[in-house]
């Protein structure tokens, strides 16, 4: 269920922050307190520096150039190419579980650990880091799963629940209920010109997507099984799921609900850790428990443009009211899938010799989760950071594929670099 309107109205405000949030009036509801951040005090800096740090959570940016790092003790922002540490936050208090940066402004949303003495796992705090202060906060009656930004929204997402507020005033605008979700899945585009989430619908393996500018609500049954991870495309119109199996990824238009694309991580059962759509969709990256990042090349036509590994690309689904975005259109098969040279035996073969497999990888340690992006700098570069504190840039080949090239590692936690180019 979406529910819309303006919450009851209370006496208090939020800080200006560099024009980012203007004085206003905070609302609230039964399941939840939106205010000032008064009711918490100033952080308090630990200037001792302490090396015996955990890595809570990493995170990208909206653009994949930054990585925002929850340890015990605070925060971390890195750039990521070139790599470098831009700055911390140590806090005698405890650690952050969630950051999640806006683009590269001073402005974060940051959900605390569970040994936070002064910031609770069931609280949101808006954070202006050029104030060093909080400047705004939601507290609610459980924990929070996840936290997203876009330069207009603050999305909060709960178990059962996902909460979409105004980012100028903080004032709650949508309220969606969902499948339990431990693992706070959801995602938004970041075009200006388009406002799409993604969350999980109310059925096991199902899909939500809601286009807000055109006042569209999609339910796409993605998979059988319950849904384990999902992503979209920079303006929201391609989605890309995986399922707790593991074993197939999806690719569908979410302003019809059609299936465009499958392809196939493996046989067997795995976790899909992360996964994300280059820029111009033209391929695929996913990480997993079992060790390995794999790459895909997607055969997704947009506006008729030809996707081929060789051929030149214009703007991907630029314009949400574009009456061609409607039609999605599949490219023939390149022969640069493995699934090619068995495409003869289809319906003899069981399905897995003729899904569509993996164009190139690069193997990592299946003891530490990894989260994937594609880099800024070259269109055929992959960012890879696991919870082990370890940055990878590798490159691939986009007309041969296989195995991609360590370009650069970074143990980012101690500071330790190597580049390979």
């Amino acid at each position: 269920m979406l529910a819309s309107g303006p919450p009851s109205r209370m006496g208090s405000s939020v800080s200006p922050s560099q024009g980012i949030f203007p004085p206003s009036n905070i609302g609230n509801s039964e399941f939840l307190n939106v205010g000032a951040s008064s009711s918490f005090p100033p952080p308090e800096l630990d200037m001792n520096k302490n090396d015996e740090t955990d890595l809570l959570s990493v995170s990208w940016n909206q653009n994949s150039g930054c990585i925002a790092a929850g340890t015990s003790n605070g925060f971390r922002i890195y750039n990521c190419e070139p790599f470098k540490e831009t700055f911390r936050r140590d806090l005698k208090s405890g650690g952050f579980k969630i950051v999640e940066m806006l683009f590269r402004c001073n402005i974060l949303g940051l959900v605390g650990s569970v040994g936070n003495t002064h910031y609770p796992p069931n609280k949101v705090l808006i954070w202006d880091d050029h104030q060093s202060r909080c400047i705004g906060e939601f507290t609610f009656r459980s924990e929070v799963r996840g936290v997203k930004l876009r330069r207009d929204r603050i999305v909060v997402v709960l178990e059962h629940k996902i909460y979409i507020y105004n980012l100028m005033d903080l004032k709650l605008l949508h309220q969606i209920e969902t499948l339990a979700n431990p693992r706070g899945l959801c995602c938004l585009s970041h075009h200006s010109n388009t406002f799409v989430l993604a969350c999980p619908g109310l059925c096991k393996g199902q899909v939500r997507v809601e286009h807000f500018g055109l006042n569209v609500t999609k339910l796409i049954n993605a998979h059988d099984s319950q849904i384990a991870c999902f992503t979209l495309s920079m303006d929201g119109l391609l989605l890309a799921t995986a399922s707790v199996k593991g074993t197939l990824i999806r690719i569908f238009n979410t302003l019809d609900g059609s299936r465009l694309q499958e392809v196939r991580r493996g046989v067997d059962r795995a976790e899909i850790n992360s996964m994300a759509l280059s820029p111009n969709v033209q391929w695929l990256a996913a990480s997993s428990d079992k060790g390995t990042v794999h790459l895909f090349n997607l055969r997704v036509r947009v506006f008729g443009e030809d996707t081929r590994p060789n051929s030149p690309r214009g703007p991907a689904l630029a314009h949400q009211n574009s009456s061609t975005s409607l039609d999605p259109l599949v490219s023939p098969n390149t022969g640069a899938n493995p699934n090619s040279s068995l495409s003869f035996m289809r319906g003899v073969l069981p399905k897995y010799f003729s899904s569509e497999w993996s164009f190139a990888q690069f193997h990592l340690s299946e003891r530490t989760k990894f989260i994937v992006a594609f880099g800024s700098q070259s269109q055929n570069s992959v960012l890879i950071v696991g919870m082990d504190g370890s940055f990878y840039r590798c490159s691939f080949d986009p007309v041969r594929g296989g195995a991609m090239l360590q370009k650069e590692y970074v143990s980012f936690l101690k500071f330790q670099s190597r580049s390979t180019i």
